[in-house]
């Protein structure tokens, strides 16, 4: 009999046919408090959608509205690599950089540039203001032709100097929006140098533009969408009586008198280092 008792108490909770109780509530309390819980998760919702609605009119499709960036914009290089290695009697050893570097400056071709881009005057901003709420979209771009990197276009060389241990190294600023990166008309310019234990390992090098600058003409930058065809400017270094046979720690720089000196805690804040191992034993 007690068995039967806690049988039924067990099943009445569950289900109550004398009060027709589902899990101690009728079917009009279940109704409310499912009424209840959708209204409320409704009215989150609503809330939800209504806040990224405001919060979405703030922003605009071509440029951040706050921008927190780092004062100093990192520096790449191409190809990219912490370690280049080549030997000059085995081409497999330095054939993929050069396919890379063709790859890279593919979309720098002069016809391609003039086809996309503008011839713009040199050694000045490119200012592209918009008209008060009329934007001035898509922006214009200035042509940065491949021909201006001269030994390490691959235009006249298609090894880009690797064959003859003489290899080029192209470096780029990375974009920043609205950037002014010189002021009183003097344009940036990358310097490369062996680290202190090869200071004296590294020879001589030569920059392509002339002196290794980046015109003031390509900035500043108005960002992807609103400034579609942008070319990015470039900057090749060509090694041209390096030490052979030995690792050599290198360190390029960006000085400017408009970019704070990147941090020492921050590698890639306006420097970039890599190491070059050019052999020439079989």
């Amino acid at each position: 009999m007690a068995k039967d008792a806690e049988k039924s108490t067990w099943k009445d909770a569950i289900w109550n046919p004398s009060t027709r109780e589902f899990c101690g509530r009728t079917a009009s309390s279940w109704g409310l408090i499912l009424l209840f819980y959708l209204v409320f998760y409704i009215f989150l919702a609503g809330m939800f959608c209504l806040t990224m609605y405001v919060m979405l009119q703030t922003l605009d499709d071509h440029k951040p509205t706050w921008q927190d960036r780092l004062g100093t914009p990192g520096m790449m290089i191409r190809p990219r690599g912490d370690t280049m290695e080549i030997n000059t009697h085995n081409t497999e050893s330095w054939d993929m950089y050069t396919k890379i570097l063709d790859n890279f400056l593919s979309s720098y071709n002069n016809s391609l540039q003039a086809e996309k881009n503008e011839e713009c005057t040199p050694d000045q901003y490119f200012f592209q203001a918009d008209s008060g709420d009329v934007k001035n979209n898509p922006k214009r771009s200035c042509q940065f032709n491949r021909s201006l990197l001269q030994e390490c276009s691959g235009l006249d060389d298609h090894t880009y100097g690797y064959q003859a241990g003489k290899p080029c190294i192209i470096i780029k600023l990375n974009r920043v929006i609205g950037m002014l990166p010189g002021k009183d008309s003097q344009a940036p310019f990358v310097t490369c140098g062996a680290k202190k234990e090869d200071s004296d390992k590294i020879g001589k090098v030569a920059y392509y533009p002339e002196n290794g600058t980046f015109n003031l003409m390509y900035y500043p930058y108005y960002g992807k969408k609103a400034q579609v065809n942008y070319s990015q400017p470039l900057v090749a270094i060509k090694f041209l009586n390096i030490t052979l046979n030995e690792d050599i720690n290198i360190e390029c720089r960006i000085i400017s008198n408009n970019i704070p000196p990147g941090s020492e805690r921050d590698k890639f804040a306006g420097k970039v280092s890599f190491k070059l191992r050019i052999n020439t034993k079989q």
